[in-house]
């Protein structure tokens, strides 16, 4: 089983995608963000540190994630595969990657790229609606997956709301950066041979079954 990594910008479903695979394949699912959650509740000179920092807001330092990174990948249960997220951000940390990769005599594996057209995604967030009682997502933009009755979760009857983020402004800010910063890394692991893309422009079943055609390769 090779390493997977996952390319995508905002609301491109990356999260349930890796989710469906990791559920099929039984991988670990190395999320940075759980990595640095997880530390932060550490009495330890890096868990104030990353504490403190994620409470302002601010970016953990690089050379500290990839410490961490590196003592997560290093564990039994990546020794026969895992899928990493929301790493590399940009081409300074992917050539890092390659680094501590190269080190642990790691793979990079398959690098997925999930396009999909910007006015979807723009329709995805902007119209996404949650239940503050049982979580159910739904989209007013989609006739597929809108409540049945505005404003109300046709599971529980509970109250939908719209995330504080979810506008226009935000998405437009957050799909920028993606541009800006992935770019580069999706050049880069397209040099190597290791880049695959699928169109994510399609229904949830469909996407990952072009996804695991390319994990059975």
């Amino acid at each position: 089983m090779k390493n997977i990594m996952f390319i995508a910008p905002p609301a491109a479903g990356k999260g349930t995608q890796a989710e469906l695979v990791v559920s099929k394949y039984n991988l670990p699912h190395i999320s940075t963000g759980d990595i640095l959650r997880e530390i932060s509740k550490e009495d330890s000179e890096v868990g104030n540190y990353v504490r403190e920092t994620l409470a302002s807001g601010n970016l953990v330092k690089d050379e500290i994630t990839y410490k961490l990174i590196e003592e997560r990948l290093k564990k039994d249960d990546c020794k026969n595969g895992y899928i990493i997220d929301g790493f590399p951000r940009n081409l300074d940390q992917a050539r890092e990657y390659d680094k501590i990769l190269q080190d642990l005599g790691y793979e990079v594996g398959n690098v997925i790229l999930i396009n999909i057209d910007e006015k979807t995604l723009e329709n995805r967030i902007v119209g996404r609606r949650l239940c503050e009682d049982c979580g159910a997502i739904y989209n007013i933009n989609d006739p597929k997956s809108s409540p049945k009755v505005e404003s109300v979760c046709d599971n529980c009857g509970g109250k939908l709301y719209q995330r504080t983020d979810d506008n226009l402004e935000s998405f437009q800010t957050r799909y920028q950066m993606y541009l800006e910063k992935t770019a580069p890394i999706i050049d880069y692991y397209k040099k190597q041979n290791v880049l695959h893309e699928v169109d994510g422009d399609d229904t949830v079943e469909n996407v990952f079954a072009k996804i695991d055609e390319i994990i059975k390769k």
